[in-house]
């Protein structure tokens, strides 16, 4: 990678804040942050992501929400940028159910703001970060790239309509685009509200855990350094002007058999609370990662096995500082 100048949306969060680092050890000339520490969950931790990041000569944070169209247009006129990962989003698939209206607002708005500003500052790299649950229930698994989406929350609508808005960019101006449906991200820094981070926190602290439906729906779980491999290849990439790919470990578990890997990596014992399926859940997502292999030569390293023991590290060093 060369010295390029990135704008990294969600860059506080949990997959942002990794890839900063990442994009700081790789010397990268400018990395600017754009967050509007969103109280979907404590901000304190988010703070907490960037603390190192804010002494780096090559960092600057900016402070405001992606539907913010005149704040957007200040850091555009202030940065000289080449490429964008945008990160940033209103995450949650149950949540949306409970307020799309914002959902809307904040992931296809804030898209489209970004949209026509990088491309009105001539920015002709963009990766979107979409996800698997634009899927849907009806999907063939392994998930394909190709397969027809129907998507069963407002979350994942909102990330099927801005795949499509990054299309009709890249058509209409020569952007170069990659959307990467990332497939549930675990591992150090994991959002708290996410099933292996929340259940962590119970079991530490022997408290039944909530697991809806009977606990058979399968997940392809997806180590963090395996998805920074597939964005980090995906900036470089620039063989076609737009794709859409999966980025996944490409083996899938069940909720109960999580479970059981976090009992032996924390060594104690889930209390189960079994509750009723929920609407809007995937039944399974398992990806498909056989266009990332070629095009972003991507390899996964991170069995599940291995990764929860990671995380498992990761978390008790936490519990005890």
């Amino acid at each position: 990678m060369n010295k390029r100048r990135f704008l990294v949306t969600g860059g506080a969060g949990f997959i942002g804040s990794h890839l900063v680092d990442r994009l700081l050890a790789l010397q990268a000339a400018r990395v600017v942050v754009l967050d509007n520490f969103d109280e979907f969950y404590n901000p304190q931790i988010k703070r907490a992501n960037i603390e190192k990041h804010l002494k780096h000569p090559a960092y600057r944070l900016v402070e405001a929400d992606l539907r913010d169209h005149k704040a957007l247009k200040q850091l555009f006129a202030d940065e000289v940028l080449d490429t964008i990962v945008h990160l940033g989003a209103k995450a949650g698939v149950r949540p949306s159910v409970v307020d799309p209206r914002t959902y809307q607002d904040v992931n296809i708005a804030g898209t489209m703001n970004l949209l026509d500003l990088a491309e009105r500052n001539g920015i002709k790299r963009f990766i979107f970060g979409s996800s698997s649950s634009v899927y849907g229930p009806a999907a063939t698994p392994p998930f394909r790239e190709d397969a027809p989406l129907a998507p069963i929350s407002p979350y994942a609508a909102t990330k099927a309509a801005g795949e499509l808005l990054a299309h009709t960019y890249s058509h209409l101006y020569g952007m170069q685009i990659v959307c990467l449906r990332f497939f549930t991200v675990y591992g150090a820094r994991q959002r708290p509200d996410l099933a292996i981070h929340k259940f962590a926190r119970l079991i530490a602290s022997q408290r039944p855990i909530p697991v809806y439906g009977d606990g058979s729906a399968e997940r392809d779980f997806t180590y963090i350094d395996d998805i920074l491999q597939g964005v980090l290849a995906a900036v470089d990439y620039d063989a076609t002007p737009f794709e859409v790919i999966n980025l996944g470990e490409s083996q899938t578990i069940t909720v109960k058999r999580m479970i059981e890997l976090l009992e032996d990596a924390l060594g104690q014992k889930a209390v189960i609370d079994w509750q009723p399926a929920q609407a809007g859940d995937m039944p399974r997502t398992h990806a498909d990662i056989s266009k990332a292999q070629r095009l972003l030569n991507y390899q996964p390293r991170t069995p599940i096995e291995t990764g929860i023991r990671k995380f498992a590290e990761w978390f008790k060093a936490g519990a005890r500082s």
